[in-house]
């Protein structure tokens, strides 16, 4: 982990503070009422006094790791995409490839409600001149081609899926069924995806 500025590894008291403000403003800025309670901005948007107050620093701490408002979305964005993809590898460890492929969807979809939530945000950022959405695309591709080729490899998953086709479906039920009172119908339709991904003599 390094800093901000990219000079020098933070110290293990920088990181954590830089971690607990990330978690906080992922969770304030992904909640549709996260800016109306004491300090936030009303609409759902918290103010960063909000976001340093939730996350039990000081405004000063959350400036030095992230100076503009922007720079903070855009952190907490990254954050969560490089855990949605590092998830694809550690959940391999733990489960049978196709267990894994559909506890990854699950986990993608999680990620694309929370994206819809900080949607206003992230508009900000690109309105800024930002690219919060930069590689996201290959990493993402690259998380599924893990698991289905590790599918594949165990017989259990076809060989001829391309995964950019996989994470445009996931991405669909998302759309379409990623309220959380939809989340059983979500759930339907990715076993329906995953029957269609496995493997057929």
């Amino acid at each position: 982990m390094t800093a901000a500025n990219g000079d020098r590894p933070l110290r293990a008291d920088a990181r954590r503070n830089r971690d607990l403000v990330l978690a906080s403003a992922m969770r304030l800025l992904s909640d549709a009422s996260g800016g109306s309670g004491p300090g936030g901005g009303g609409g759902g948007s918290p103010t960063l006094d909000a976001i340093a107050k939730d996350a039990g620093v000081g405004i000063g701490t959350l400036y030095r790791h992230f100076p503009t408002r922007e720079a903070l979305v855009e952190a907490v964005y990254r954050n969560e995409l490089t855990a949605v993809c590092d998830a694809a590898p550690a959940l391999l460890e733990e489960l049978a490839p196709v267990d894994a492929t559909r506890a990854w969807m699950d986990r993608y979809i999680d990620f694309m409600i929370a994206k819809q939530g900080m949607a206003d945000a992230l508009r900000a950022v690109i309105a800024s001149g930002g690219n919060p959405y930069a590689h996201s695309r290959d990493l993402l591709g690259s998380a599924i081609r893990l698991l289905l080729d590790a599918g594949a490899a165990d017989g259990v998953l076809r060989k001829d899926v391309d995964a950019d086709d996989v994470l445009v479906s996931i991405s669909g039920v998302a759309l379409v069924a990623g309220e959380p009172s939809m989340r059983e119908q979500a759930g339907r339709l990715l076993d329906l995806l995953l029957d269609g991904l496995r493997y057929k003599p």
